[in-house]
């Protein structure tokens, strides 16, 4: 019952394999917008912290409908408030850009510690859990660094850091369409 189910799934995410392309090819394209390091730079990655802001409400409601309790008041608040962000992200895409280069180091310090944590629980489990502590101490060290430095160095290392990520996610995902499509053809 389970396989046929599962053999069922990879058939229809097979037929959609150009979404993968798709979302890619748009990647690739926010990396050269964003590399770019002019107005529509700053710009760009406001309206992408607004699209993640829009994301993360959908989701906040989606989990307050579906667990419901009294965490389902708080989750429908955040959904709210992280409305208002989307909001403000699509009508002041600079504005939202300067905001979060300004909290960028401290943003790499939670990330990094959190990657720190994450790397030492999973020892037992995980043989590369060490991959995990490299990459958090360096975001440290990186957060460290960006929060002595002044907002256009933070702006600098924002846009670099949105740039590098954009090109990685659209090669993965071009990558994955043609996985995804490989598997059609088995």
């Amino acid at each position: 019952m389970l396989g046929t189910e599962l053999r069922k799934t990879s058939q229809e995410v097979s037929r959609r394999w150009w979404v993968f392309l798709v979302a890619g090819i748009a990647w690739l394209i926010i990396a050269v917008i964003v590399l770019r390091y002019n107005i529509a730079s700053a710009a760009t990655i406001g309206l992408l912290l607004g699209a993640v802001f829009l994301y993360a409400a959908v989701a906040q409601f989606a989990w307050a409908a579906l667990r419901g309790g009294g965490w389902a008041v708080v989750r429908i608040v955040l959904g709210v408030l992280f409305i208002g962000g989307a909001i403000w992200s699509f009508v002041d895409p600079y504005g939202a850009f300067w905001s979060l280069a300004a909290a960028f180091g401290l943003l790499l310090l939670l990330n990094g510690a959190f990657d720190i944590f994450l790397s030492a629980t999973t020892q037992p489990v995980n043989p590369l859990w060490w991959l995990g502590l490299v990459a958090g101490i360096l975001q440290i060290g990186l957060g460290i660094w960006a929060s002595q430095q002044y907002i256009p160095a933070r702006a600098t290392l924002l846009i670099l850091w949105v740039g590098f990520f954009a090109i990685f996610r659209g090669i993965g995902d071009i990558v994955l369409a043609f996985e995804v499509r490989s598997l059609a053809e088995h």
